[in-house]
């Protein structure tokens, strides 16, 4: 019994040496990325989120507006429209399940971070007070990806709105 409890701690340890490395690797391709460098500054997208974005969107222009990257990553309400009325469902969650669980994970926590501080995120709150919490992440994560298209399609980096509108 001792023996396998000791194969398991030397497993476990093996382990965090193997992700101590991986993750030294990821942030030193990220410092030498500068587009990964730049969607690190949009809140919610830290530097595994920017490092994947980056990686897997090599050339933003294939795609035409944010909305159009934010529909590949799978975070666009589907559309049930007819008449003129529209009528707006659930995501389609088609596109790549990695990057929107990342964009959604880092959504959440500016939900968590708007509860905290509201006067920083006066969107946010607006909808928490109409929306479910986890709605409002998607609906966040989207904001986030039209966000880092932007960042990739047109340069700079990314700046509170506040700030924009000052300048």
């Amino acid at each position: 019994m001792k023996q396998a409890l000791q194969a398991i701690v030397d497993q476990l340890a093996a382990l965090e040496l193997q992700i101590g490395t991986l993750d030294r690797a990821i942030h030193a391709h990220h410092r030498a990325n500068d587009m990964s460098c730049r969607l690190e500054t949009v809140p919610g997208i830290a530097v595994i989120g920017a490092t994947a974005i980056a990686s897997t969107v090599t050339d933003p222009s294939d795609f035409k507006s944010g909305r159009d990257f934010a529909a590949w990553i799978g975070l666009v309400p589907r559309q049930h429209s007819t008449g003129g009325k529209e009528r707006l469902g659930g995501i389609s969650k088609q596109g790549d399940r990695y990057l929107r669980r990342l964009l959604v994970i880092g959504a959440t926590a500016v939900v968590r971070h708007a509860r905290q501080q509201p006067q920083k995120h006066p969107w946010v709150m607006r909808l928490l007070a109409k929306k479910p919490a986890k709605l409002v992440a998607v609906a966040v994560a989207n904001k986030m990806a039209h966000i880092a298209w932007a960042i990739m399609a047109k340069g700079g980096y990314y700046r509170a709105p506040e700030l924009a509108a000052a300048a």
